[in-house]
């Protein structure tokens, strides 16, 4: 059949389009072609499978032929409708997937697609069919008829050919948060907001999202951001959510708001929309004020050079936003131009002219030449000046050694700030050339594997990856070729025979696979393989077959083979056969001299391979014995009587396999050379015993190369002989390769090293080294050359500028360095490690010089100052330490504690010094403060607050990284979380300009050209480079190639390159031409100098001092002279001359400046700094009486004997600690003739490459002493860093794992698929105390509990016919009246209840528990409702019970055990017997009685609904099973809830979000719908109502009373009559429901331990019960005792009403742990300013105003976590103690720390407390009397008066350590508190050796009463009312002793040790807490 397109285009040329105005005609009225179908003008084609249409060849470039492109757009022309041409309806030609419908659209009166699901990638209309065909439309513009779904996300994938074949995707979507472009895919944001409250936000559609006509020029698109041409469109997919009409493509560019009618009457200039196309507009309105426009690039049809016309008409067109200018803008879905304007919230900001404008700008435009165009300000009409656009462009090169850039240019709006500049009189354009780098060397090697590795076919270089970029090197001269394209590390590299062809692949799954022409670089091909991981390719040596093996997404082996042959004539790739295999495959390999076969080896099997056909088969080799060999490595041999395949082995073995007779002809074994038990070494090639790892095998024609993993490349001859030579390396073998000629061996390393030994001369030499993980820090050096690079491997390089070659290598093992610096002047390189210390290396010597230890944190930040004299460090600790580094060893002058920001980003950029030395800038003392101060004193010159600078912010900002660009005038570059640089005056802190839109995540390096042109930013993986020298509106360009985020960006020392290290070290060339005059100065310049001829300079320096240098310093030596006070102002001034150098040079003039000033205060500051005075100032801690012990205090300088110690003594202990546990050793750069020896001399000399560790422990490590000795106990360790603080806060308890390790002991548990299962609750206590009621009437009444068990399931009943509501909460059953909230409690659990279960009449409860050590098995108590007491006790489960069911008749119970246990048990009501138990297979989920059936109980699980019906023949029970699985079309996973519907309909929720129905009469599921996101654990039905509740937080009501009829449709059956009529969302996971019959309302649980009543009539949610998820650590009253106060671990504070105990105010502080609390005492004539105090984990003290509501002040007075705190009597102070023993004392008004006490440093504080006393009481002066209570069993007692600052101590207890009596998670804290009824005593807890109550006597110094206790106090409260006191117990005991009788009652009720008690001060109420259970107790009798 002839291909109709021949008939279709004539034989000459087409003729020019006519004017617009001629050629708009309306669709219908089109002349129809001679194989139009009758539908008009456009002629329906085939798809590109069928290979008939005019486009078919457009995926090969014939649309770019000038007569495929014209035969393409004839038929084509004016438009096409896509979904009308592919038939959309009838889905042959195209394809939808999930919920796609057709809907009747009210707006626009016709049927439209509606797409729609709570997935995008799920639901979608793709056209066309299959990804192997092309849509293959050639018009320049795309038009899209859509609107999106309100509040829901969209995204629209296209993918368009460019004219050189490659297929680009471009995707726009609502849930793109930025713009990205990439080699291959393009990424725009769209919002669909119609007024953004902020510049840059990315949300869902509003509810009034209008229609919308997106236009997309694809030649302006592509022109743009990928410099490439457009070819034509080859595929579509619309994802959900969205309504379409359809799609149009078109040369003509439309405009949509016209009709053809206006236009023809009015004679516009413009194209009208077709009929066809038109949107209806109501008679008399705008079309502007129902629909949208968005053209986009915005006016591309015009002239590129154009500016961008802007107007206020109605009817200019949208356009999306800047998307690529530096800050991204999403594409703008909204109002006309008068809406767009977006108001932005003014800070301190910049002048005018620096402002940005509030408008959105278009995209910009380019042009074709690519120069920048000069545009002037214009005026539009109307007299409205007009915008310039902006430039941008995105260029990728694959050119070798070109950079992938993407360079983006903005110029400014205002006349005086375009992009045409001035400097030094002449005009300049900003960033010549473009791009502005380009890459030039690399540092590093592999990656994602270290062995892919080639020589070229003339064996002159080789070829490598480095991570993405792949590197080809010449032997020679060691240059570098790089291939730039890759977007992930590289995994498989290959190379054809000729050297003309190379492939790479990319681990990034889908494996993305590039085929380069080899000698230009360029990319041939780019396609994504069918394989999800490729791992090795092998070419054919003609190049025309390409075999890859990888892993599909199921884990399984493929193999595929590609055809090659045409692509270097520009054809296309094409897949000749794909095989899958579950053999292991390790490699692989294509036969040299027979393309057509291959071979593979792996684990167990080698398997020759050959390709017939299209199919890939394979056979195995016959291993015989060795077919449980590991393989790993093989190789081809040609032979003149034929091919032998050589494969090697893990075991040591090498096979020699004749691939003829597929079978092992010869095997040998490499051996180590001693064998053991053997005195002299002995030689054997096959026997049995451990043999040597081979890793790698290469064969030439005379030798056999083979690299293994002890560390050795070994030649041998092919008989295996003797071997020929062997070299040792640093790590084991990767890979071996022999080069063409046979005279050079490569080889690679785990450790990163690639290197060449050359066979003749016995020569081994380096290529490359590399890091082993990511680099974290570099740092350069300009008088030797160097770079010194920072990693996570542990190790610290240090490498040659110019060679590139690894010059030494430090090896810390135990210490992870993690920042770098060199000195300036001196071969001194500084180093900080994660252990907190600073080590000093001398780089001549190879030396560690000195080491100080003053941090206790992580180091974060090091810097030395430019002219050499001080050196900074900072830890994660916040402390800021000061160096002098002027002499060789430095020592440390200086420690600042808490000034630098603890929970900053990681940043190399942490400290930054100015180029003058002058000032220091840092994150702190919080990450939204930037602090600037004097390097030299350290005072603090000028604090910012980054958040304060952006009021429009929705969150706070924080600064990230800070660097001082150069001076004149002194400028602090800021990068802060929310993307921006933030320039500041670094003396007033003004902020000068904003760079916006840095990257998409934060900023961590940052770093200024010495010229101040080039401003480099690090945006994730790629690098930004900015024109900073364009005050307003800089442009900047994108560079990409990283694999992994760039940490680290510097500048060469001679600014000619650029250093980015990230997963490797890049250098990039700066094209741009250096600018030769300096900026502006105030330092002494030549141009000010006399001149004079050579040798007149000495003659004249007095006078060149006298009247040039002096004047210039005297501001220099004013701002000085405060720093040192004992240097008088005059000696200043006064110099002697005669002390200065000679002035030979005009250079020695403007040295003189510095020269001056350290003469006269380099002595000084030394010795002040050594004596400290020029130290920080010291702390004043009151002392104690003498009597007292010794007290330690805060220091700001090292202890005695460590840093910092003047004596030559410690700085000889400093010395001798030198090499510390660490290996620093020089690399040469070959590795010599010593490490490459013939065999017979013996065995390898161990240390060829590397020195001992052992030899380099240090004093310190073996001296039980050091400079820091801990004062704590010691399991606390000598200093604990953060790490060490999380363990110990996390630290689990003995008891808890080893019966975690008994459960496991006893059987593997299955795993905890599902969330629906009980989740045991932490438990501290190791099992409760059996208690004896005391005789008489109970002291205490259980009154009130506050909380609700989150952690279990189906844990709330409700009956509301009877009223009847109970839940739990621990061990307790609540049973609790909705109208009065009055509680009944029903104890009798051991453990916490895990579920409940009521009956139907509503007469019987049933609970169940876990087990615990007392209890072996969980509990079941059957409860008498209407008595409120237990009626049985049952146990039969090993573990906890997930769920309990009562059968319809209340004549069975069904108890199902957890994923633990997997026991279903049936108990008879009767008689409360075990009738029957059955052992499950698998956990069960859920389970439900047939409500219409008592004997039928359904089970969900994994893939199934089971069945259970119960018979019954007399007294026997029976259970008969059926099980029904998920249909697979259904994907539902596993099935994790389950509830009975109408008759027989079964409800079944799943994991992952759908709900299934069965019909249980045909056992069948025929209706899925998705009904969530995340797991649905709670499904009830009633009627026509579902109800169902997921672990998202939502609960959804469904309307399902259309489901029974669908049931008759069966598996036909769709759920678009299942609607969602209401929702909400609470607080957390729903875990329990229960509901009236009508479904109106109900009680809903979640695992936030809060009950909902919910309404859906009202659609509203009540909070009922409200509770703590975590551990409660405090109780406090206010002083009127109308509330109380909580604090959780969860970082919350909440007040509660006292009468109601309902939750009133919650204050939430994220992501920290508030672990004390105090209420402020009431204050004369102020009731009404109540305050609470919270101390927290991160050392802050907030104060919260409970009047207003809010947080009125945060203090930060301590560096560790708050332990303690409490309001002096007055109010006006804070008392808090942290967990380091420190106690601080502050005012609450102004938040200044006042005070600190030191005297119980080392030991967390456990308790404060304040009271009052006489003034003169104690013979101490002060009314204020308080105590302090550290861990270390120590009490001291104080008197203060502050508001005169007088604090003295009164009494100091120590006690000896006690003796635990039984196994705690943690040991009793000691406990203090001021006897209520009597003053002067003090009673005492948890101190001395045995469990007791003591009470103290302050008058008498002595111990006047002893109470013994059973156990360890855990907690202890004093009544202010009676002489009781409350103690709480481990044992989960609560104890009541009458001090007045001495006599005690015990308590129990608790599930968890008794925390807290606490009396209330006036009520006779005491509340207990166990965990985040609080029982509130009422006391009788007293």
């Amino acid at each position: 059949m002839p291909c109709p397109a021949r008939r279709l285009v004539p034989a000459t040329a087409p003729r020019p389009a006519p004017p617009a105005s001629s050629r708009l005609r309306p669709a219908v009225s089109s002349r129809p072609s001679r194989c139009d179908d009758g539908r008009g003008a456009i002629a329906r084609r085939p798809l590109l499978g069928a290979r008939c249409v005019p486009c078919a060849g457009a995926e090969a470039g014939s649309a770019s032929s000038p007569s495929g492109g014209a035969m393409a757009r004839v038929w084509q022309h004016p438009f096409i409708n896509v979904f009308r041409h592919f038939k959309v309806d009838e889905w042959k030609r195209s394809a939808k997937e999930g919920d796609v419908s057709t809907v009747m659209d009210k707006a626009l009166k016709c049927t439209v697609y509606r797409i729609r699901g709570s997935i995008s990638a799920s639901n979608y209309i793709q056209l066309p069919r299959t990804s192997t065909q092309s849509l293959g439309l050639t018009g320049r513009y795309l038009y899209v008829l859509f609107r999106p779904l309100p509040t829901k996300h969209f995204v629209i994938h296209l993918h368009v050919s460019t004219e050189d074949g490659q297929v680009i995707r471009v995707s726009f979507s609502s849930l793109f948060k930025e713009f990205k472009a990439m080699a291959m895919w393009l990424q725009f944001p769209f919002s669909c907001e119609a007024k953004t409250p902020r510049k840059g936000l990315v949300g869902v559609a509003s509810p009034g999202a209008r229609w919308t006509c997106l236009q997309l020029d694809w030649h302006g698109i592509l022109l743009i951001h990928l410099k490439q041409r457009y070819s034509h469109l080859k595929s579509v997919r619309l994802c959900a959510s969205l309504l379409v009409r359809s799609l149009y493509t078109s040369d003509l560019c439309f405009s949509p708001a016209v009709t053809v009618t206006e236009a023809q009457r009015a004679k516009l200039p413009v194209t009208p929309m077709p009929r066809e196309m038109a949107f209806p507009v109501p008679e008399g309105e705008s079309w502007h004020d129902h629909y949208a426009h968005i053209r986009f690039p915005s006016d591309s049809s015009e002239a590129p050079l154009q500016p961008v016309q802007r107007s206020g008409s109605p009817a200019e067109a949208v356009t999306l936003g800047h998307v690529p200018q530096l800050h991204p803008q999403p594409v703008a879905f909204s109002k006309p131009a008068q809406d767009s304007v977006v108001p932005v919230a003014q800070a301190p900001a910049p002048p005018a002219s620096h402002q940005a404008h509030s408008v959105p700008r278009p995209l910009p435009e380019v042009s074709l030449s690519g120069e920048h165009s000069e545009a002037s300000r214009a005026s539009g009409p109307g007299g409205c000046s007009q915008e310039p656009s902006a430039w941008a462009g995105v260029t990728e090169e694959h050119a070798a050694g070109s950079s992938v850039s993407v360079s983006t240019q903005k110029r400014p709006a205002a006349l005086e700030d375009m992009a045409l500049r001035t400097v030094r009189g002449r005009p300049r354009k900003s960033f010549l050339p473009d791009p502005i780098l380009r890459l030039k060397r690399v540092i590093g090697f592999g990656g994602h594997s270290t062995k892919p590795a080639l020589w070229t076919n003339d064996g002159a270089a080789v070829v490598y990856p480095c991570h993405a970029v792949i590197v080809v090197m010449r032997l020679d001269t060691r240059e570098q070729r790089l291939f730039l394209g890759h977007t992930d590390k590289v995994s498989a590299l290959a190379l054809d025979g000729s050297g003309s062809l190379l492939a790479s692949a990319q681990a990034q799954p889908p494996s993305m696979l590039r085929l380069w022409d080899f000698q230009t670089g360029r990319c041939l091909s780019l396609l994504r393989s069918p394989v999800h991981t490729l791992c090795t390719l092998s070419f054919s040596s003609s190049g025309a077959l390409l075999c890859g093996v990888g892993r599909d997404h199921h884990g399984r082996t493929v193999v595929v083979a590609w055809g090659t042959d045409q692509v270097g004539q520009g054809g296309e790739v094409l897949v000749l056969a794909k095989a899958h295999t579950d053999t292991d495959i390790q490699a692989f390999e294509v036969a040299f001299f027979d393309e057509t076969r291959m071979a593979s080896c792996g684990r167990g099997s080698v398997r020759l391979w050959r390709l017939r056909g299209q199919a890939l088969r394979s056979c195995p080799v016959d291993l015989g014995e060795y077919q449980a060999l590991e393989f790993t490595d093989l190789a081809f041999r040609q032979a003149q009587d034929g091919s032998t395949l050589y494969v090697c082995g893990s075991s040591g073995h090498i096979l020699e396999i004749d691939p003829q007779r597929m079978a092992v002809w010869h095997a040998r074994r490499l051996l180590p050379v001693q064998t053991p038990g053997r005195p002299l070494p002995q030689k054997q090639t096959f026997s049995s015993g451990t043999g040597i790892a081979i890793s790698s095998i290469s064969i030439s024609q005379a030798m056999c190369a083979v690299g293994s993993e002890d560390g050795y490349l070994r030649l041998w001859p092919l008989d295996f002989s003797s071997v020929l030579l062997e070299a040792e390396h640093e790590g084991p073998v990767s890979s071996v390769h022999i080069s063409p000629d046979g005279s050079c061996v490569l080889s690679t390393t785990c450790s990163g090293q690639l290197g060449c030994l050359d066979v003749p001369s016995r020569e081994y030499s380096v290529l490359a080294r590399s890091h082993t993980a990511p680099v974290l820090a570099l740092a350069t050096e300009h008088s030797r050359g160097q770079l010194a690079t920072v990693s996570q491997d542990h190790t610290v390089r240090i490498w040659d500028l110019e060679t590139l070659q690894q010059l030494y290598d430090f090896t810390s093992p135990e210490e992870a360095p993690c920042t770098v610096a060199f000195h300036p002047t001196q071969p001194t390189l500084f180093c900080g490690f994660h252990s907190g210390a600073v080590r000093s290396f001398s780089l001549e010597a190879t030396e560690v010089l000195v080491e100080h230890r003053c941090h206790r944190g992580a180091i974060t930040g090091l810097a030395a100052s430019p002219d050499g004299s001080l050196l900074f460090s900072s830890c994660s600790w916040g402390a800021l330490v000061q160096y002098h580094c002027a002499v060789v060893r430095c020592h440390v002058l200086r420690v600042a504690a808490g000034v630098v920001c603890q929970d900053a980003h990681l940043s190399p950029n942490a400290l930054a010094l100015s180029g003058d030395s002058r000032l220091l800038a840092f994150v702190g003392p919080s990450k939204h403060m930037v602090t600037v101060m004097d390097a030299i004193s350290l005072e603090k010159l000028l604090q910012v607050d980054v958040s304060a600078l952006d009021l429009a912010g929705r969150r706070q900002d924080s600064a990230v990284a800070v660097c001082f660009g150069p001076a004149p005038p002194d400028r602090l570059l800021v990068s802060t979380s929310s993307n921006t640089i933030v320039v500041l005056d670094a003396m007033s802190g003004r902020v000068v300009r904003k760079l916006p839109g840095t990257s998409s995540g934060v900023c961590p390096s940052l770093a200024v050209s010495g010229d101040a042109r080039l401003l480099l930013t690090a945006a994730c993986r790629a690098i930004k480079v900015w024109d900073y020298s364009m005050q307003a509106s800089p442009g900047c360009q994108v560079y990409i190639g990283h694999s992994e985020p760039v940490r680290a960006l510097a500048f060469t020392p001679d600014q000619q390159q650029l250093l980015s290290a990230g997963d490797a070290v890049f250098f990039w060339d700066i094209l741009a031409p250096p600018e030769r005059s300096p900026p502006e100065s105030a330092r002494i310049s030549p141009r000010v100098l006399p001149t004079f001829e050579a040798g007149e300079w000495s003659h004249h320096a007095g006078r060149l001092c006298a009247d040039i240098i002096v004047p210039a310093l005297q501001p220099l030596w004013a701002a000085q002279a405060s720093s040192f006070p004992g240097v008088p102002s005059t000696e200043l001034g006064a110099v002697s001359w005669t002390h200065l150098p000679q002035l030979t040079q005009p250079s020695d003039a403007l040295n003189t400046a510095g020269l001056l000033l350290s003469s006269v205060w380099g002595a000084r500051q030394l010795e002040h700094a050594a004596s400290g005075a020029g130290g920080l100032p010291r702390r004043q801690v009151p002392m104690p009486s003498p009597a007292s012990p010794p007290q330690p205090g805060i220091c700001d300088r090292p202890p005695e004997g460590g840093d910092g110690e003047g004596s030559a003594r410690g700085l000889a202990r400093a010395c001798s600690s030198s090499l510390c546990r660490c290996c620093f050793r020089p690399v040469g750069r070959g590795m010599g003739a010593e490490a490459l020896r013939p065999s017979h001399r013996g065995p390898p000399s161990p240390g060829t490459f590397s020195v001992s560790d052992e030899e380099a422990l240090s004093e310190r490590s073996r001296s039980p002493e050091g400079p820091h000795q801990a004062s704590g106990p010691p399991a606390l360790g000598e200093e604990a860093g953060p790490a060490g603080d999380e363990a110990r806060r996390t630290a689990r308890p003995s008891g808890w794992l080893s019966a975690r390790s008994r459960r496991s002991r006893a059987g593997p548990a299955a795993r905890q698929d599902s969330y629906q299962h009980v989740v045991a609750p932490y438990k501290a206590s190791p099992g409760a105390k059996s208690i004896s009621p005391a005789p008489g009437s109970s002291w205490l009444h259980l009154k009130a509990v506050v909380g609700y068990s989150g952690n279990g399931r189906a844990n709330v009943v409700w009956s509301p016919d009877t009223g009847f509501f109970a839940y739990t909460c621990g061990c307790l059953v609540v049973v609790e009246d909705l109208h009065s909230g009055a509680q009944r409690h029903w104890p009798g659990h051991p453990e916490a209840i895990s579920t409940l279960a009521l009956s139907h009449d509503a007469q019987i409860l049933a609970s169940a528990s876990g087990c615990s050590g007392s209890t072996p098995r969980g509990q079941i108590r059957i409860w008498d409702v209407p008595r409120g007491s237990s009626r049985q006790l049952a146990s039969h489960h090993n573990t906890a019970m997930q769920a309990l069911a009562f059968s319809p008749d209340d004549g069975l119970l069904v108890t199902l055990g957890d994923y633990l246990d997997c026991t279903l048990a049936l108990w008879s009501m009767a008689t409360y017997e075990l009738l029957s138990s059955t052992r499950l297979l698998e956990p069960v989920h859920g389970m439900a009685f047939n409500p219409w059936d008592a004997g039928e109980l359904a089970c969900v699980g994994p893939g199934a609904v089971t069945l259970w019906l119960v018979q019954q023949h007399g007294a026997d029970i029976s259970l008969q099973v059926h099980r029904d699985p998920i249909p697979k079309e259904v994907a539902a996973g596993m099935l994790t809830s389950v509830c009975y519907g109408t008759m027989p309909l079964l409800y079944g929720g799943s994991n992952t979000g759908q709900v299934c129905v069965w019909d249980m009469q045909a056992h069948r599921c025929f209706l899925a719908w998705e009904a969530d996101d995340g797991e649905i654990g709670v499904l009830l039905c009633s009627g026509a109502w579902l109800v169902s509740g997921s672990n998202t937080r939502r609960l959804r009501l469904w309307a399902v009373g259309a489901v029974p009829e669908l049931r008759c449709r069966g598996s036909g059956a769709r759920s678009g009559s299942v609607l969602m009529e209401n929702e909400l969302t609470l607080d957390g996971a729903i875990v329990s429901a229960v509901f009236h019959d009508s479904m109106d309302m109900g009680v809903v649980g979640t695992m936030a331990g809060t009950l909902w009543f919910i309404s859906w009539a009202e659609g509203s949610s009540t909070r009922l019960i409200s509770g703590h998820r975590s551990k409660v650590n405090e109780v406090v009253f206010s002083p009127s005792e109308s509330h109380c106060a909580t604090c959780c671990d969860d970082g919350s504070v909440r007040v509660w009403s006292l009468t109601s105990m309902e939750l009133v105010i919650q204050f939430q502080v994220l992501n920290q742990s508030c672990f004390c609390l105090a209420w402020s005492p009431l204050l004369c004539g102020r009731p009404e300013q109540q305050r609470v105090a919270a101390g927290y984990s991160d050392g802050t003290l907030r104060v919260f105003s409970l009047s207003r509501v809010a947080m009125e002040l945060k203090m930060h007075p301590h560096l560790a976590a708050l332990t303690a705190i409490a309001f002096s009597a007055d109010g006006q102070t804070i008392l808090s103690g942290d967990k380091d023993g420190l106690v601080a004392v502050s005012s609450p008004h102004t938040g200044v720390t006042f005070h600190v006490l030191s005297n119980h440093c080392g030991a967390p504080i456990s308790t404060i407390q304040s009271t009052t006393k006489e003034y003169g009481d104690f013979d101490v002066e002060g009314s204020d009397l308080w105590l302090a209570t550290s861990t270390d069993q120590h009490v001291s007692v104080w008197a203060s008066d502050w508001p005169r600052n007088h604090c003295e101590l009164v009494d100091w207890l120590s006690f000896p350590a006690p003796t635990l009596m039984e196994s705690l998670s943690c040991p009793p804290p000691p406990l203090a508190a001021f006897c209520p009824w009597d003053g002067a005593l003090l009673v005492c807890a948890g101190l001395g050796v045995h469990p007791e109550v003591v009470f103290y006597s302050l008058r008498h110094k002595q111990v006047v009463e002893k109470i013994p206790l059973p156990f360890s106090a855990m907690s202890l409260s004093l009544s202010p009312w009676a002489r009781l006191m409350a103690i709480g117990f481990a044992g989960r005991v609560l104890r009541l002793v009458d001090c007045e009788l001495g006599s005690a009652q015990d308590f129990a009720g608790h599930s968890d040790s008794v925390w807290l008690c606490r009396f209330a001060p006036v009520s006779r109420l005491l509340f207990t807490a166990a965990h985040n259970e609080i029982l509130v107790w009422e006391v009788a009798g007293h």
